[in-house]
């Protein structure tokens, strides 16, 4: 039987670590010209609606910065669980949970109208996305459960509580029967950056800032350091008294609170209410955008504005070409694969050997080979 390992290489390439993203995406892009090719359609001109087209006019280009806003959040505080070896696939839900929290004020309480409607907003979307990561990291603290299983299945659950609180108790009384809340008022909405020029608005602002100070406490606090430890080895953090609960809870809530804090800039922005879709899988892209920015926060910043335009050139892509949205869905798959390979080999090398037979067998089998049969040795 041939058996398959991974060796650590004992100096991987410094440059080809640096390149690594650059080395999947151009992988990525390859790939998927080949794929447009077998779907009849022209490779290059599939690129060009694909990653240029969405620059070419001032109103995608503010698309462009909607969409990045979501991704650059979670992006950057999945890195945080990553790098501490806590593997957080929930994102997506915190996102939900968040979004609903932060929506009690305008959906519930239509009547409290002033400036501190969206600050008050921003907190309950931080803490509803926090409690909602804390179930997993909780469940692992305690029972030492597997996190990925559990983050993922609530994903599941928060879409199911969106959809029966839009279907019902939270359902525009005056919208005509449609599963959505009403709209957020005026001071329940994230200001545009130029109102007069585009959609975009101070999400992205805020998901730069939060990625920033997310970077500036991995590289210049005790606690940054803590994350990378713990990340690399429970062992060492362990005789430096670093505890591993702690971290398991501190990495959870962190990007809990950044996908809760996206949920509500979608939903307070773009949106402008809630529906029962209010996100078209950003929490799972996100994943994308943390290993594609190197689980570094600044990293997360261009990764974010990348992924968020495969979504723009997806969808431009749907229209020109008249292509599936699968496509696209595929491309970002696609792109993770690459990068994830392409940094398991670089820092591995790949060996392959022949499995040696069970011992436990080949003593049976000599054993056997040696004695006579019980009919022969009672004789």
């Amino acid at each position: 039987m041939i058996r398959v390992e991974l060796l650590r290489r004992d100096n991987p390439s410094r440059a080809l670590r640096l390149l690594s993203p650059l080395i999947g995406l151009s992988l990525a892009l390859i790939t998927g010209a080949i794929m447009f090719s077998l779907m009849g359609k022209n490779p290059a001109a599939a690129l060009y609606v694909y990653f240029i087209e969405p620059l070419t006019e001032a109103w995608s280009v503010h698309e462009l910065l909607i969409k990045a806003a979501p991704l650059i959040l979670m992006g950057a505080g999945l890195s945080i669980c990553y790098l501490s070896n806590n593997w957080n696939i929930g994102a997506e839900g915190q996102f939900i949970m968040g979004a609903l929290a932060g929506s009690i004020f305008p959906v519930l309480f239509t009547d409290f109208q002033n400036p501190m409607v969206l600050p008050l907003m921003f907190i309950f979307a931080v803490a509803g996305g926090a409690l909602w990561a804390g179930i997993p990291a909780l469940l692992k603290a305690r029972f030492n459960t597997n996190e990925i299983l559990v983050s993922l299945m609530l994903v599941y659950v928060a879409e199911r509580i969106l959809d029966y609180l839009v279907r019902g108790p939270w359902r525009n009384p005056g919208g005509m029967n449609f599963p959505e809340s009403v709209r957020f008022h005026s001071y329940a909405r994230v200001p545009e950056i130029m109102p007069w020029d585009g959609r975009a608005n101070l999400g992205i602002v805020i998901a730069i800032l939060v990625a920033i100070a997310l970077w500036f406490m991995l590289s210049r606090t005790l606690k940054g350091f803590e994350v990378k430890v713990i990340g690399a080895s429970p062992r060492a953090g362990r005789f430096a008294g670093f505890s591993s609960k702690g971290m398991i809870f501190f990495s959870f809530l962190v990007a809990g609170g950044c996908a809760g804090l996206a949920g509500i800039i979608e939903v307070a922005g773009a949106s402008a209410q809630l529906r029962p879709i209010i996100s078209p899988g950003y929490g799972f892209t996100a994943i994308i955008v943390a290993f594609l920015g190197r689980l570094n926060p600044l990293g997360a910043i261009a990764a974010g504005l990348i992924l968020a335009l495969t979504y723009l050139g997806g969808e431009a892509a749907q229209i020109s070409l008249q292509i599936s949205d699968k496509a696209s869905r595929v491309f970002q798959g696609t792109l993770l694969l690459y990068i994830l390979a392409c940094d398991t080999l670089i820092h591995y090398r790949i060996r392959f050997s022949r499995k040696p037979a069970a011992k436990g067998i080949e003593q049976a089998a000599a054993s056997s080979e040696q004695q006579p049969p019980a009919a022969e040795r009672a004789v």
